[in-house]
């Protein structure tokens, strides 16, 4: 006998996880407990749905939806070569703050539970400072006080697999698996010039790159908060663990109103990329952080 589930309550506590936790903040990777907390409750209430009304039709009713979300990011990011060749610490050299960029998802569901898909997002930005410290970085030199630009090109491109364990009418949990590809290049110039103390500094520029393939794997839900289409919950947890060679974890999760049957609004919270990668091949290692609010929409036929 199974046991009877409040859905609709469970589901409540995962929108509102300050009943869980008391008034203060819940921070993305702040807790493992909280996390799995979370999860789990997901899971049950998807439980209950599964088995509550298997018969009516699904709510979630499509076979291409497109995703697209702006993404106010909080980045954070360093670079390194191997060896004495240094590191540039984006954020504190070269003053990297809050920007705005893109996350896409493409999602092909060609039966009732199984998904191909593909996603993209792009991180991009450079700026232009005064250096307040002396950098060496792939054999050149970047003295203090020197006028230098720093940028940084790192693109990720993930094609996935989904099937989804539980789907029923007010909701489905799936299991996703795919590769993410993340495409970086950071590089540091600077013009021939005498700074401020009066040093010389010649013309120099030097980059390093990095293709990182990271396999991931995780959890990925939604649940429909009503009878009909109108308010739901999506979100999502990867990550992977590969001893030396790096880590990754990440999750979107967002509220989402639809306005018509194909076409809904969304609002939450990404942690777009969680990556270290340490390349011995190319001897170049990448610490990445992208995260912030999402606001977006999605189209489904």
């Amino acid at each position: 006998m199974i046991p009877k589930v409040d859905a609709m309550r469970t589901a409540s506590l995962i929108v509102q996880p300050h009943r869980l936790f008391g008034a203060g903040r819940l921070q993305p990777f702040g807790g493992a407990c909280r996390f799995s907390l979370l999860l789990l409750l997901a899971i049950t209430a998807l439980t209950a749905i599964a088995f509550g009304q298997v018969k009516d039709r699904d709510l979630d009713q499509y076979s291409i939806r497109i995703t697209g979300f702006w993404l106010y990011s909080s980045p954070t990011v360093t670079l390194s070569a191997a060896g004495n060749n240094g590191s540039i610490q984006f954020n504190q050299d070269f003053a990297f703050r809050d920007y705005s960029t893109v996350l896409g998802k493409i999602d092909w569901k060609f039966t009732r539970k199984n998904h191909l898909y593909f996603t993209a997002a792009p991180f991009n930005q450079s700026n232009q400072v005064a250096l307040n410290r002396t950098i060496t970085f792939q054999g050149q030199s970047y003295t203090v006080g020197a006028i230098a630009k720093g940028q940084l090109r790192a693109t990720m491109y993930s094609p996935g697999y989904q099937y989804d364990i539980l789907r029923g009418r007010h909701g489905h949990l799936g299991i996703a698996t795919q590769v993410n590809f993340f495409h970086t290049t950071g590089s540091i110039s600077a013009a021939a010039q005498v700074t401020g103390n009066g040093v010389q500094q010649a013309a120099s520029s030097a980059s390093a790159s990095l293709l990182a393939p990271i396999p991931v794997a995780g959890p990925e839900f939604r649940i429909y908060l009503t009878k009909s289409q109108r308010l739901f919950i999506n979100g999502n947890v990867f990550g992977m663990y590969l001893f030396g060679y790096g880590n990754y974890a990440s999750t979107t999760d967002y509220l989402g109103v639809s306005l018509f049957k194909h076409l809904s609004i969304d609002a939450g919270y990404a942690v777009g990329s969680r990556l270290r990668v340490n390349d011995q091949n190319n001897r170049v290692g990448l610490n990445l952080v992208q995260r912030g609010p999402i606001v977006g929409m999605d189209v489904s036929f």
